[in-house]
Parts: C-alpha cells; sequence; structure tokens
C-alpha cells in the first residue's frame, strides 16, 4: 500500500552549526500558531530538548528523523504519520546543512531534505559579513543540485543599512528570496546548559520567551512567503504497509493498550523535570505492544504505584540531587522492586539514579555527594567535559532481559557523567561498543535481575524489537506473581 504526502513542508539548515537554526524555528512555529495553522515539527538527528519546546509551542508531538538509526523509508513513514492531520510540516535541521558522518556527507540535514522531498531554508549569521553572505549561499545552493535551497534568514544583521546590503546581495547574485531579517539582540534567546537549551518541562518561566519571539516573527520573518516556500515540496510516496496510521496522542492518561494479550500490564514511567528525554515514538511503541503506560514522579510521588515493569529515560537528575535524594520513600521501593525481579531499563539519567550516589565538585572544588536510588553497586561522578557525545553502535554479546546475543543495535550518547566504582563481580556489560563511549569505551548496557542500564538513548523505530521485550518481560513478572 502506498500513500502519497502533499502536505507543505520545508527543511531549517545553515552553513554551520550556531547559526541560528533552533531559535529561527521556534520563532517560525510560534508565529505560524499565532497564524491559526496546525503545524507538526521535526528534528533531524537525536535530540530531546528542542523537540520539547517545539511540542509546547505546537501542541503536537515533535518527531525526530534520523538517517544513522532509522531507513530511507521509516523516515519518510514517519514523517506520513506525523504530518497528518497539519497543514505545514517544520524540519529543524542539525549542525551545517552538509554535515554528516562521513566524507558524502551521509546522515546530514541535507539528505534528509532528499528523502523527504522538502525545500531547505538558509539560516546565516552574518555577523561581520555583507557581500560575502552571497558566496555562501550560492556555494549552499550549487553544492549538491538535488537538494532545493529556496530561501534564506539572515540572523544577527547590525542594523537597516546592513539588512539592505545583503539583501541586495543575494537577490542579486543568488536569485533566491531572503524571507526574513532577525536583528542581533536577545529577542529570540532562551537559557542554556550543557546539554543545549534547558528543556521546555522544567520552567513555564522560559515560555514566556517563545510566546515572545512568536508575537515578533511576523515582524521580521515573511511568513506568508515561507509557508509558500513550503508548497513547494515534492509529492513523497510511502510505502505504508499494514501499518495503522494513526498518530496516538501523548496525553499520559490517553495511551492505551493495543494488544489485548498484554491488556492491563502497567509500565511506570518516570516523567517529571528531571527526567524529560523520552521519544514519543517509544512511549508509543510501548503502549502498541500492549502497556498501559503510568507517569511517575520521581520527585513529588513518594509511593510506587503497583506496576509490572519500569522505564527510567535521560534528563538532568544531576540538576536535581536534592530533590530526588530528599524523595527517601520512592527511592527505597524502586530499590526493592529491583531486587524482586521488576523488569526495569533505563537509560543515561536513569542509569545515573538507580546508582549508589551522584558526586561532583562544586565552583569552590569542594566535594559534593547526593544519594540516588542504590539498587545498582556503582556510584556516579559528574564531569566538566562531555564523556560520551554522539552516535554510538552496539553489540549484543551476553545475557539480558531484552535483546538476543548477537542483536546490532545503533543510539546516541551525550553524557558528562562517568560510572566510578563499579563492583564488577555482580554487575557486567551486556553490549560491546563498537563505535562511541558507553560505560569506560568498551561496554554498555549494566544488567542486574530484570534491570538493564545504559547511557545509550535507543529508538523504537531504529530497534522495533525494544518495546515487544519489555512489555513481554512485564507480563512474565505479573504472571509470575499471579502464581500462589
Amino acid at each position: 500500500m502506498q500513500q502519497l504526502v502533499n502536505i507543505p513542508r520545508l527543511v531549517v539548515g545553515a552553513p554551520q552549526g550556531r547559526s541560528g537554526k533552533t531559535t529561527f524555528t521556534m520563532a517560525l512555529l510560534s508565529g505560524l500558531v499565532k497564524k491559526n495553522m496546525v503545524v507538526q515539527s521535526f528534528k533531524k538527528g537525536p535530540d530531546f530538548i528542542d523537540p520539547s519546546w517545539h511540542a509546547r509551542i505546537t501542541g503536537r508531538p515533535c518527531r525526530n528523523l534520523d538517517r544513522f538509526i532509522m531507513d530511507e523509508e521509516t523516515i519518510k513513514q514517519s514523517l506520513a504519520k506525523g504530518i497528518k492531520g497539519a497543514e505545514i510540516g517544520v524540519v529543524e535541521g542539525a549542525m551545517g546543512l552538509f554535515d554528516g558522518v562521513d566524507l558524502e556527507g551521509s546522515g546530514s540535514t541535507a539528505e534528509i531534505a532528499k528523502i523527504i522531498g522538502a525545500p531547505v531554508v538558509l539560516v546565516v549569521n552574518t555577523t561581520r559579513m555583507t557581500r560575502s553572505v552571497a558566496a555562501i549561499v550560492k556555494g549552499c545552493i550549487e553544492f549538491d543540485s538535488e537538494v532545493k535551497v529556496s530561501g534564506v534568514i539572515l540572523n544577527k544583521v547590525a542594523r537597516s543599512r546592513h539588512e539592505n546590503m545583503l539583501r541586495n546581495a543575494i537577490e542579486h547574485y543568488c536569485g533566491i528570496p531572503v524571507l526574513g531579517a532577525i536583528p542581533k539582540g536577545k529577542q529570540f534567546t532562551i537559557p542554556d546548559r550543557h546539554l543545549g537549551l534547558i528543556p521546555a518541562a522544567e520552567n513555564d518561566e522560559l515560555a514566556a520567551g517563545i510566546d515572545a519571539a512568536g508575537n515578533e516573527a511576523g515582524q521580521y520573518l515573511d511568513l506568508d512567503g515561507l509557508v509558500e516556500m513550503a508548497r513547494g515540496a515534492k509529492t513523497l510516496h510511502v510505502n505504508t504497509g499494514d501499518q495503522d496510521s494513526n498518530i496516538l496522542n501523548l496525553n499520559m492518561d490517553s495511551l492505551t493498550p493495543g494488544d489485548s494479550d498484554n491488556a492491563g500490564i502497567r509500565i511506570g514511567v518516570c516523567m517529571d523535570r528531571a527526567f524529560s528525554f523520552y521519544y514519543p515514538e517509544n512511549l508509543e511503541a510501548l503502549s502498541a505492544a500492549g502497556a498501559t503506560l503510568v507517569p511517575i514522579d520521581t520527585i513529588n510521588d513518594n509511593q510506587l504505584p503497583p506496576l509490572d515493569g519500569l522505564y527510567i529515560g535521560g534528563g538532568f537528575p544531576e540538576m536535581f540531587p536534592r530533590e530526588l535524594e530528599n524523595n527517601i520513600d520512592l527511592r527505597k521501593q524502586i530499590r526493592t522492586a529491583v531486587n524482586d525481579g521488576l523488569p526495569v531499563y533505563a537509560e543515561c539519567g536513569g542509569l545515573m539514579y538507580l546508582g549508589r550516589s551522584l558526586k561532583w565538585q562544586d565552583e569552590n572544588h569542594a566535594d559534593v555527594c547526593h544519594s540516588m536510588v542504590g539498587a545498582l553497586p556503582f556510584d556516579v561522578e559528574m564531569q566538566r567535559k562531555p564523556q560520551g557525545h554522539g552516535y554510538i553502535a552496539l553489540k549484543v554479546e551476553k545475557e539480558n532481559p531484552y535483546f538476543p546475543v548477537g542483536t546490532c543495535l545503533k543510539g546516541h550518547e551525550f553524557h558528562h557523567s562517568r560510572i566510578i566504582n563499579l563492583d564488577t563481580s555482580c554487575l557486567q556489560t551486556a553490549w560491546r561498543v563498537t563505535r562511541g563511549h558507553g560505560i569506560d569505551g568498551h561496554g554498555d548496557g549494566l544488567v542486574y535481575k530484570n534491570v538493564l542500564a545504559s547511557y545509550t538513548h535507543l529508538h523504537a523505530l531504529g530497534t522495533s524489537g525494544w518495546a515487544p521485550a519489555l512489555v513481554e518481560k512485564a507480563k512474565e513478572y505479573r504472571d509470575a506473581r499471579k502464581k500462589p
């Protein structure tokens, strides 16, 4: 079965990283929403933070399109499912337009634009630049004839004279329109920290900056021109097979089991200020496999609800160590449940939370330590520099609760922490790292009873067996507890 996708869409690219793609994208999304348009956003590559802001603006879950983790057809299918019911799709790129994992630009923003048949609007940081902007834009236009660069956004423009010089150069030498000019200043600035922007779930006050950007978008951006540009996207032919093209509403209370054989299986999801890194497809995959998802607030909930499994995603536990430590009752109950065999899957921040303690040095170089769950025998130490950053490839080499030996996995990692004081007599890694860092540069995926904890973030569209395996293990756990 084939589906035709004709909904307008565009890709936001730039000649290099730090050009202003994210803040422009959020201003664009906000401006389109204020025009009463139904907008679906996407993010190229692995990211949780930018998509959290996208979703807050549009009211729809942001989807990630990642060529390293997904094949081309999966990317098309994800786009087709995500954009259903929207009037326009906006894909925020990453790094420079043609930057990929190899000389051919594999996994680049440009490759995503070609796969989904969408035109590119190029965001250019124009600091200390005039006529040279035309050379940069023209180079991007001509570098790959299959990539359709159709418009330019001028960022960090000094004054009106500067803007006029830039516009004239691009329109004269490049023959494409300038669709926006953002002046220097803080109109579109959102605070950030070591992994990028602060997640949307952490602070409601930060949303005011996004709202202001939407109000200013009409002043600085040609919204009508950008919509018209998006209408130049190609008709996309998508092989849907027999898959259901409906999108689940990611309100945790509304996710319902899709498999009657597993109905009633309750999987807790730690979702709060400390843990907010979840791909919507991962939650949907668990629901489709039959799980009822139960939200847990690790900071405020002092009682662990009845569960058959537990999913602890990534986030920033290092930003809320005192709050996590103070919830003594919940930490104790999770530790007891782990020792009783509760199936648990934990990623990055979840891995850190399951250890004994979280340590770092403050600005005065004084040692600081806060107790965590203590279910796994290791401590976690925060570092000032990333310990693992980028894509990761793994091979399953040892028995574990969720993946057959021999399975190859692809994901990503980004962590400033490292594991110390690991008790290898009762805890070993199940995965061998073939690309990336993982826990120690060699392995990842710590196994203890029915726990699998790693620094690797997996995506359900690239690791299709993960969700059914977790639900099946949860079913086994539930059934075993029912036996007299």
